[in-house]
């Protein structure tokens, strides 16, 4: 990949993230965070190509950018493009997509319980419904948040919000392929040997129902790929990201 001479702005992060990045051939420079809207208006005028989010800075960005749809429904931005508007996304959301994409779990005819506590964090899951499920299930902690989230399912798919504390998730889960966790603990009882679990708080033990996880080591690779993809403009492989993905999880 040849040197690019057009900085990218590290928001929330260490001294080392910058120079890690400089080894892929990007100018990377860690900025200030005290006053974000200033913070951007200053790249934007030094034509700094975008920006990397921390997690620690990721809420406070949403109101300083122009959001895209991944980034409203989670209420978070991880990158930011500079060209024509301030445009954030939140990039954890499609990469997740890319992860199970290429597990080669057969996604389509399948059916997916995705299990979170509100419609933000259900929406981390919300674009695996792309990958040709026929029937999703959206349990959240109370059943307007899962209908809050199943709104923003695509038209024609069959969607069943859910109250996780309800024993309709349980009956759900029992005919469901794939369950999705994205935040909050797996209720008791309800994965059992032929189902596949995602989990994305990373504190569910499924192994002793006897179901199978989906890998999901290389998720922060691929993240990293589309943060970068939009904040450069830039396509990275994940395996060229490894050696730089150290410095950035700080």
């Amino acid at each position: 990949m040849p040197a690019s001479d057009t900085p990218l702005a590290l928001i929330g992060y260490p001294a080392p993230a910058a120079r890690a990045l400089r080894d892929l051939g990007l100018i990377a420079v860690s900025v200030p965070t005290d006053d974000t809207r200033a913070v951007l208006d200053a790249c934007r005028t030094l034509r700094f190509t975008g920006a990397l989010v921390h997690d620690s800075q990721q809420v406070h960005l949403l109101d300083a950018v122009t959001p895209d749809t991944a980034a409203r429904r989670v209420g978070r931005v991880d990158a930011v493009s500079f060209a024509g508007t301030l445009s954030g996304t939140f990039a954890l959301t499609d990469a997740l997509s890319d992860t199970l994409e290429a597990s080669g779990y057969a996604t389509r005819g399948a059916s997916t319980l995705l299990i979170g506590l509100d419609a933000h964090d259900l929406a981390l899951a919300l674009p695996l419904a792309r990958l040709g499920f026929t029937d999703i299930g959206v349990a959240a902690e109370s059943l307007p948040e899962a209908e809050r989230a199943a709104r923003d399912l695509p038209a024609g798919l069959r969607a069943y919000p859910l109250s996780r504390r309800d024993p309709s998730c349980r009956t759900y889960a029992e005919r469901a392929d794939l369950i999705v966790l994205t935040a909050g603990p797996l209720p008791g009882g309800l994965v059992q040997p032929y189902h596949t679990l995602i989990d994305l708080t990373g504190r569910a033990d499924a192994s002793s129902s006897g179901a199978s996880s989906v890998d999901l080591s290389r998720l922060p690779l691929r993240r990293l790929a589309r943060q970068l993809a939009h904040a450069t403009g830039q396509r990275f492989h994940p395996d060229e990201l490894e050696p730089v993905l150290p410095a950035l999880s700080s």
